[in-house]
């Protein structure tokens, strides 16, 4: 299969700490020299010393006998596929947006190379490559332009631009005067509808609201099915597993993980780099609550007890309450809240075991559990917030918003509520219900 973007040993240093100076004539940088002799000799001995660095660098060990530099990218190697849609994850600081800004031109790898075959267009930060005081249908043609495209070209696209963009009544507005909104919308409209055969999108498209974010992923989904080829960065699981086929995982700089889109979303929200389903207060007295009772901890588990960062669409999750009650007497209310990654509110349960419905509890600790059923959620990012009041006195004894948060994963194989439909699918449920057909000959 033919390569659209090849990257070998790309690695990234930066100074810190340190403000470049210039001098005008050599005298001027001689005697600049020679008034800290012993500082600029360690700097220069170190920029010596990575001058011709290869990929078998201790990049550890340069860190430690350097403490002025730090690298943001160590050794990074992979491959994608002309079409192929590769997700890049990791936590803030892996090294994501460095190495997009590389395949994009716009800054030099230390050492290592990247090959890209194909006209490349990229989306780094909200209003890439726009200049502020030309307006938006200047700043069209001029990324077209950019991008060698020609005039009639671009006067091909302009108009669905424009409307996919939805700053219609704006168009001949300075740019300077967009909202971060309005300049992201015009700036993806521009990258994707001019045809680049290479696309690179950075985490820009949380600046638009849901209904834009939601037609982005669209268009980058039929980008993909077009054989066009994208680089997508996020933080959002639900996006990367729905979009993309591979995905690439970076922490620290270096690439730790690479597989199907799945397997790696699945490894990283099941390891310390992304969120937690459980949540634990060892110091009874940091922990939510009041004298009467205090939470102990918040998880969520699987059907084997597992706790788990990720979870099938179709399988049963545990949402557990773990509290302490300290004053006897009072008839409890544990209760949890489900929101999406959108803070809309899926649904609210309370417990309503009837072992403690209406019965004053004792003093101890308790473990209360609800069963979310499969096929109940939709995909994405889940919170939890974890609450108990009293009645009878109504009282609000402890409250843990977003206590724990995990990933919905949805399957595309045709066992779930989606069926054979493999398009993005809106709602804060996804309940898989009894259909019947009937049907008569004409």
């Amino acid at each position: 299969m033919e390569t659209a973007i090849k990257v070998e040993n790309i690695s990234k240093r930066y100074r810190i700490g340190v403000k470049s100076e210039t001098h005008d004539t050599f005298g001027m940088a001689l005697l600049h020299f020679m008034k800290s002799p012993l500082s600029n000799y360690r700097k220069h001995r170190s920029l010596y010393r990575f001058k011709d660095t290869g990929p078998d660098i201790d990049f550890d060990e340069q860190e430690r006998e350097f403490p002025d530099i730090v690298w943001a990218l160590k050794g990074v190697s992979f491959e994608v596929p002309v079409g192929q849609v590769l997700g890049l994850i990791g936590k803030n600081g892996a090294g994501k947006s460095t190495l997009l800004k590389i395949l994009a031109r716009i800054t030099d790898p230390t050492y290592g190379h990247a090959e890209i075959r194909g006209k490349v267009s990229s989306l780094l930060e909200v209003g890439t490559g726009f200049h502020p005081e030309l307006t938006g249908r200047d700043n069209v043609y001029l990324n077209g332009t950019i991008l060698g495209m020609k005039k009639k070209e671009v006067d091909s696209k302009f108009d669905e631009i424009v409307h996919f963009s939805g700053v219609e009544k704006f168009i001949d507005t300075p740019v300077k005067r967009y909202s971060s909104g309005m300049k992201v919308r015009l700036a993806f409209s521009v990258a994707a509808h001019l045809e680049p055969e290479i696309l690179i999108i950075d985490e820009v498209l949380a600046v638009g609201d849901a209904n834009f974010q939601s037609k982005c992923m669209n268009k980058m989904e039929s980008m993909g099915q077009a054989g066009r080829t994208v680089l997508f960065v996020s933080h959002n699981m639900a996006a990367v597993t729905r979009l993309c086929t591979r995905a690439v995982m970076l922490d620290g700089g270096r690439v730790v993980e690479e597989g199907t889109a799945r397997e790696v979303v699945g490894s990283y929200l099941n390891s310390s780099l992304g969120t937690t389903s459980a949540r634990e207060w060892a110091d009874p007295g940091q922990a939510p609550g009041n004298t009467i009772a205090r939470l102990r901890a918040v998880r969520a588990r699987n059907e084997q007890g597992e706790i788990l960062e990720s979870f099938d669409i179709r399988c049963p999750i545990c949402l557990e309450m773990e509290f302490d009650v300290y004053e006897s007497g009072y008839v409890l209310l544990p209760q949890f809240t489900v929101l999406n990654s959108r803070g809309q509110c899926a649904f609210i349960t309370v417990d309503v075991d009837p072992e403690w419905r209406q019965r004053p509890r004792p003093a101890g600790t308790y473990s209360s559990k609800a069963w979310i059923p499969g096929n109940l959620l939709a995909e994405g990012m889940i919170y939890v917030s974890a609450y108990c009041m009293t009645l009878n006195p109504d009282n609000n004894l402890f409250t843990s918003k977003s206590a724990i948060a995990f990933n919905v994963i949805d399957t595309m194989d045709g066992t779930s509520a989606r069926g054979d439909y493999t398009k993005d699918m809106g709602g804060v449920l996804r309940p898989l219900l009894k259909w019947t057909t009937e049907y008569r000959s004409h």
